[in-house]
């Protein structure tokens, strides 16, 4: 009970916690208030579902609407084009006060130009006072879109068939550019847009004065009018400009007020946002409005200013998904101790938030079906990011913080009386060199068992030299040794592991399993077969083992990565009975292997696969994890990858042919235990399938960014979490983990980190093959293989090198880009840089797999110029 009260408090004070920092993220900004009339603002009365080249345009209720709105909070309006409607805008807005500076668009449509042109000229004639300028185009020169000779012919035309002041928008740059142009205009209409040119928005409102000024001194006398000026709400960054609802807030009351008091005659782009620009503009161009495609406030122009006026419901959102998270895990953890509750509680809840995070940035955008499946995916991606997060947190949490309990198994010293049952021990071999297996039987002969037998099976060697010897080897040890040679035979090594359970004496009660590399201590099986008493034992486990760590950087880095396994995530799963089974020094009850059915051959991971059978059966197990036997590590990084990959590939093979035992229904034969610990143990084999999701992901986005980088957006906070966040996460907790469970030193568990990243695209390979592929050849992991060249093993990791050149060149390619030199730049850059990682960690690896072969050629080669 005072357990349980102390859980509720943890999780309580956790979510106080995760609450209060999402209100001090979004603390109120406290900026200069503006509590006058805006001068004016661009109108575009066009609705969120509308397009620039629709056939549908608002109505004059919907215009109507608008400019009600606007009547009490600005004085003047701007338009850009007299058709579609457009054309009754200054009637509806001489109902409500507001003057109006009507525009005409024009094109390299000569045809739509005359139609705006007479349209503007009409409406300019009316007797309306509240029209008070003409403006023939907007930016047409910027634009390249027609000679301006026949700008000026337009401009002349309308000036000559009306009275009101006539002129044509450019941005500050054109008019200082063409003096001609300024002679032809009755005032200078201006744009300034600093996010346009990449000015951080704190720099903003000086820029835009200080061009204002600017214009003001090389043309004397003659009126100048800002006629867009203003700051998006949202969308990519351009350059060090940032777009967000604080630096719109910011700039535009520091930009009013001061517009105010130097007495400028400016229009804010714009009255409402418009979601059809970003086919043109990018994604900002979607935000530039007051208020919303909805015709809501972003925010107020007095008092403070929330970012994220949603922000409590979302705070909500992420606490209550945190407590169901933290219950659905804490209250099935008697054994973990408080502290290891609160950290996971924290981690539960900063994942959360960040997916709720990331969640609200895509609420708050305007979507499409196209970028609502993009935002759905990379959501459900994030969500998968977190499981595995969460998973491998709770592992740091039993590990650190774990009492011990009644499932910690110590060797055995039976008494003199006990009765030892008959071991048949299976030695399967193919094509292994004869002196190394010769040393494994010798070993067998000299273990101090009473009862046992050795069936050594030979499966499909072709050439009599390689395993003659072995039968020789057998025959001389004497009868306990019998040796089967099998040619042409079905089921790789499980099929040989079978034929070898049917020449097993009738007496025999277990089965023991060791690899053909493997040198028993004399021990393994008196200390190991006492647990056999339990008749609930259906197997017993010893880790594995290996002797040749000290022949070279490269099998010591492997060594510690092997490790792992067995010290850490072995001991941690055995606390629930949930250990892998592994074909080597593995011993099984023959009448509990019969039962399930023998060695599975259609799975080239036969003994993971036997193991989860036994436990579907009701059978417990045992892991020591004492060592009583070790064997040879792979010599090359291809037999290295090739082992992992069947292994992997292998464990798809179980998942798919076992998936039912997985679900959690009453009817699974799998402990609520068993099941979490074998998919969390498969989950990290995921998380790099998934990693080269995002590596894939990651190059096509900035290939096509890359191709148009304006009208593009990085979606740096989306990628953060599952690329740098959990990459950073899974290296933190490989080095805690290995410093509190295994026996090595700073410098050999960053070695075996290393040799894990190494196996990260040889793992995703397995995992993706594995679950759409079936029929997998059984792969021998080879033994004394010979070190190749190096160009052999470059080839062996030419994917891996494929994707590290791909990488380095976006990298290199967004570094030089200007536009990109911003902090989301910065953070994709950063998105790249980790995704590399684990492909510039295989050619490492490689390298110091070589190195010693090039150390033995010096060596040779020195002994002979000695000579």
């Amino acid at each position: 009970m005072k357990r349980k009260i102390a859980v509720l408090f943890v999780v309580a004070l956790l979510v106080i916690i995760n609450f209060s920092i999402w209100s001090y993220i979004n603390n109120p900004l406290q900026l200069e208030s503006w509590t006058k009339t805006t001068m004016g603002v661009t109108y575009d009365p066009m609705r969120k579902e509308d397009t620039q080249n629709g056939n549908t345009y608002p109505s004059e209720a919907d215009m109507d609407k608008d400019l009600a709105l606007l009547a009490d909070k600005v004085h003047a309006i701007r338009t850009y084009s007299m058709l579609k409607g457009n054309h009754k805008i200054p009637e509806l807005a001489a109902k409500y006060n507001l003057n109006t500076t009507l525009g005409a668009w024009i094109g390299a449509n000569l045809e739509g130009n005359r139609q705006e042109i007479e349209t503007l000229i009409e409406a300019g004639r009316q007797n309306n006072p509240r029209i008070i300028r003409l403006m023939v185009g907007n930016e047409v020169l910027l634009r390249n879109d027609l000679p301006k000779a026949a700008l000026i012919e337009y401009i002349r035309e309308v000036k000559k068939r009306s009275w009101r002041p006539v002129s044509t928008s450019e941005t500050w740059d054109i008019w200082l550019k063409n003096p001609d142009l300024v002679t032809e205009v009755d005032f200078i209409a201006v744009h300034i847009l600093p996010y346009w040119e990449g000015i951080p928005a704190e720099d903003g409102v000086d820029y835009v004065f200080s061009r204002y000024h600017e214009l003001q001194q090389t043309y004397p006398g003659k009126p100048i009018i800002i006629t867009e000026v203003g700051w998006p709400s949202d969308g990519q960054p351009f350059k060090h400009a940032t777009a967000s609802i604080s630096n719109q807030a910011k700039f535009l009351r520091e930009f009013i007020n001061r517009a105010d008091k130097e007495s400028v005659n400016y229009y804010i782009v714009e009255a409402f946002d418009q979601p059809w620009k970003k086919s043109i503009e990018g994604s900002a161009g979607a935000y530039w409005g007051i208020f919303n495609a909805d015709r809501q406030p972003k925010y107020p122009m007095n008092g403070d200013v929330l970012t994220m006026p949603a922000w409590k419901n979302w705070a909500v959102g992420a606490a209550g998904f945190s407590i169901v998270l933290m219950g659905l895990f804490l209250f099935t953890r008697s054994t973990l101790k408080l502290p290891g509750i609160l950290f996971f509680g924290l981690i539960v809840n900063l994942a959360v938030s960040v997916i709720f995070w990331s969640a609200s940035i895509g609420a708050h955008q305007y979507q499409t079906n196209l970028s609502i499946l993009f935002w759905g995916l990379m959501i459900l991606m994030q969500i998968m990011a977190v499981v595995i997060l969460l998973i491998e947190s709770l592992e740091i949490a039993e590990v650190i913080w774990h009492k011990k309990t009644a499932r910690t198994f110590q060797p055995l010293k039976p008494s003199a009386e006990f009765k030892y049952p008959k071991v048949s021990l299976h030695l399967p071999i193919h094509n292994e060199p004869p002196m190394m297996v010769r040393e494994t039987l010798e070993a067998l002969a000299k273990v101090d068992y009473p009862n046992l037998e050795v069936l050594v099976m030979d499966n499909n060697t072709k050439d009599p030299a390689v395993w003659e010897p072995v039968r020789e080897d057998c025959e001389r040890l004497g009868p306990m040794f019998r040796f089967f040679h099998l040619e042409n035979w079905p089921g790789f090594k499980a099929g040989a592991i079978n034929h070898a359970l049917e020449q097993t004496a009738s007496d025999a009660e277990i089965i023991a399993v060791i690899d053909s590399d493997y040198v028993l201590s004399p021990d393994w099986l008196k200390c190991m077969v006492p647990y056999f008493d339990n008749e609930n034992v259906g197997f017993v486990q010893s880790p594995q083992d290996y002797r040749d760590r000290d022949e070279g950087l490269f099998k010591s880095f492997c060594y510690w990565e092997y490790a792992g396994f067995f010290n850490i995530g072995m001991v941690q799963r055995n606390e629930y009975n949930a250990i892998i089974q592994h074909g080597t020094m593995t011993m099984i009850r023959k009448s509990a292997l019969l039962e399930v059915g023998k060695w599975a051959e259609w799975c080239i991971c036969e003994d993971s696969e036997l193991g989860l059978r036994l436990y579907e059966a009701g059978y417990d197990s045992v892991y020591v994890k004492d060592s009583f036997g070790r064997g040879v590590m792979p010599d090359t990084m291809s037999g290295y990858m090739t082992q992992r990959f069947r292994w992997v590939y292998g464990a798809m093979q179980i998942i798919k042919g076992h998936w039912r035992s997985f679900l959690p229904s009453k009817n699974s034969p799998l402990t609520a235990a068993q099941r979490y610990y074998f998919i969390a143990g498969w989950l990290p084999w995921f998380s790099d399938a998934l990693a080269l999701l995002f590596t894939t992901a990651s190059l096509i986005l900035t290939a096509v960014i890359l191709t148009d980088p304006i009208h593009s957006e990085l979606p740096a906070n989306v990628f953060l979490l599952p690329t740098v966040g959990l990459f950073s996460f899974k290296i933190l907790r490989g080095l805690w983990l290995y410093q509190a469970r295994v026996p090595c030193s700073v410098w050999q568990s960053l070695g075996a980190a290393l040799t894990g990243l190494s196996l990260t695209h040889t793992v995703a390979r397995g995992t993706v093959q594995g679950l759409f592929t079936s029929g997998k050849p059984f792969m021998r992991t080879p033994k004394f293989e010979k070190q190749g060249p190096l160009f052999a093993g470059l080839m062996t990791i030419r994917q891996e090198l494929f994707l590290l050149i791909l990488l380095s060149s976006c990298i290199t390619a967004m570094c030089v880009t200007e536009h990109f030199d911003n902090l989301s730049g910065k953070l994709w850059i950063a998105v790249l840089s980790v995704q590399m990682v684990p492909y510039a960690a295989a050619l490492l690896t490689l390298l110091i797999s070589v190195a010693p072969n090039y150390r033995r050629k010096a060596k040779r080669a020195a002994e002979e110029l000695n000579k």
